[in-house]
């Protein structure tokens, strides 16, 4: 590639990502799902359209597999641990057992319904068993939902997708190979050596982050996501689950006290939306559209049968020694999204040159913006329906997802280092511009709000809410009272950038 042809290419990127960016706030705008948006943006700029070549399997499978792994890590650092510790156990279940019961019952009903050889009736079961981290992570949190059942969705799209992948690659293979007659002892030795390494390295991650004093704040995320960049990795050179590892590590990480916590999720954040930007597209120029609507009976006839049928009996199958009620199976049943991992699986069979296999991605292509459409739409009303939302609900916020554009406000965060002049001025004699204000200090590991006469210390981390307006002048007087303490207007000191 030219140095011409590489501006060209990061030129058309950088539009792909902006027009993406925009696509997702109309998509909130008018509800629809924004995976659809990127998957048509996709289509679009494909050979049907705009004339973008692109049909390399092994190359969208390479990428894909990436993208799922970022998503899951995102989806790990913005788990809170408390709530899914009382749903692992129905949630592990519903992620193996729940996945293989969902995988039988649909390659039956696609061979005795739409007459498929069992090869292909398996790889569509295997392929559209599991539910969609970032159609899950995207739509189950703007729903008010009890703890439990968004909890058990979110843990059992973080776990399915590792005995999936291994099931797609079995039936990848050709049929009746004796090789895959341990195929009970090699899931369990990927999920138990994928699930150890992921928690270990993130254990061992949450230790270390805490004690390095970096020199700057940006590296933490870094280093927390390179940590589960090691994990995904780690796991999958030594044949276990990289999903699973990836996701565990993250989860272990999102919910220890590390340095700079919000900074890691809203990077995190970033990167998820990059790869689901990515990956939406990327599949989106893999299919040519003007072959989808040859398949359309067929995949909603699949589609019907995998939400009415299939889905079903694995919840029931899964949940029933546990005891949910009779609701929660029900909206369990049909919130089962699938999103981007059934079409990147999809890709597998291709690359290993299973017969059909290109008309099994256009058949999983058409069922999951089907189910997107058909299921994404209706959660809500469905909840609300069961009675699993109350009517007038106080909808909890995260911090870093509050809307501080709107109200004209930045926060900004200054660690008093040693030998700092800030030590022992009290808050009153910052004298920062109106309206910022010192909302927190954090010393030595607790949090309180300070009053007028508190006295700053080093080490201190403060929390200043301050306006745009108003930012510049808040920064210059921080650094000036650090330079000459609390007499630095009578220094002549102005807190001009060194």
């Amino acid at each position: 590639m030219s140095l011409h042809e590489l501006y060209l290419a990061l030129l058309a990127g950088g539009l792909v990502v902006l027009i993406s960016v925009a696509a997702t706030r109309v998509a909130s705008r008018v509800g629809l799902p924004t995976l659809l948006l990127f998957l048509g943006l996709g289509m679009l700029l494909g050979e049907d359209v705009l004339g973008v070549r692109f049909d390399d399997a092994r190359l969208a499978q390479d990428l894909g597999t990436a993208a799922l792994a970022v998503i899951l890590v995102e989806g790990g650092l913005t788990t809170r641990w408390s709530d899914v510790r009382s749903v692992l156990a129905p949630a592990g279940v519903l992620a193996t057992v729940g996945v293989g019961v969902s995988t039988v019952a649909t390659a039956v009903g696609a061979h005795l319904m739409l007459g498929f050889g069992w090869q292909l009736a398996f790889l569509l079961g295997a392929t559209v068993s599991s539910t969609d981290a970032a159609a899950v992570f995207s739509v189950l949190r703007t729903l008010p939902l009890p703890r439990r059942v968004a909890g058990l969705l979110e843990a059992e799209s973080g776990f399915n997708d590792a005995p999936t992948v291994i099931l797609v690659l079995v039936f990848s293979e050709r049929p009746y190979d004796p090789a895959l007659l341990p195929l009970a002892g090699d899931l369990l030795y990927e999920l138990a050596a994928g699930g150890v390494l992921g928690v270990g390295i993130g254990w061992l991650a949450a230790r270390a982050l805490p004690r390095l004093a970096l020199p700057a704040s940006g590296l933490y995320p870094l280093a927390a996501f390179g940590t589960c960049t090691v994990a995904f990795a780690a796991a999958g050179s030594l044949g276990a689950s990289g999903f699973l590892a990836a996701y565990l590590a993250a989860l272990v990480l999102g919910n220890a006290s590390l340095p700079h916590r919000a900074a890691t999720r809203s990077f995190a954040e970033g990167l998820g939306w990059l790869a689901q930007i990515g990956l939406f597209v990327l599949l989106g120029l893999l299919v040519t559209p003007h072959e989808l609507p040859g398949q359309l009976l067929v995949s909603l006839a699949a589609g019907l049968f995998l939400l009415l049928v299939a889905r079903p009996l694995a919840v029931v199958a899964s949940l029933l020694p546990f005891r949910l009620p009779w609701r929660e199976h029900v909206f369990l049943s049909w919130a089962g999204l699938r999103g981007a991992v059934p079409i990147v699986l999809a890709t597998f069979p291709i690359v290993r040159h299973v017969p059909d296999s290109h008309r099994l991605l256009d058949i999983v292509f058409v069922l999951v913006v089907a189910s997107t459409v058909v299921q994404g739409g209706t959660l809500a009303p469905l909840a609300r329906r069961l009675r699993l939302v109350p009517r007038d609900v106080t909808h909890q916020v995260p911090i870093e997802s509050a809307p501080l554009d709107v109200l004209d406000a930045e926060l900004l965060t200054l660690t008093v280092a040693s030998g700092s002049r800030l030590h022992s001025v009290s808050v009153l004699e910052l004298r920062l511009p109106e309206p910022s204000v010192v909302t927190l200090i954090i010393r030595d590991g607790h949090t309180f709000v300070p009053v007028h006469d508190t006295q700053i210390r080093t080490g201190d981390e403060l929390l200043i809410v301050t306006t745009r307006s108003t930012r510049d002048l808040t920064e210059r007087r921080l650094r000036a009272v650090s330079r000459g303490g609390r007499l630095a207007s009578w220094l002549h000191e102005r807190g001009e950038p060194l």
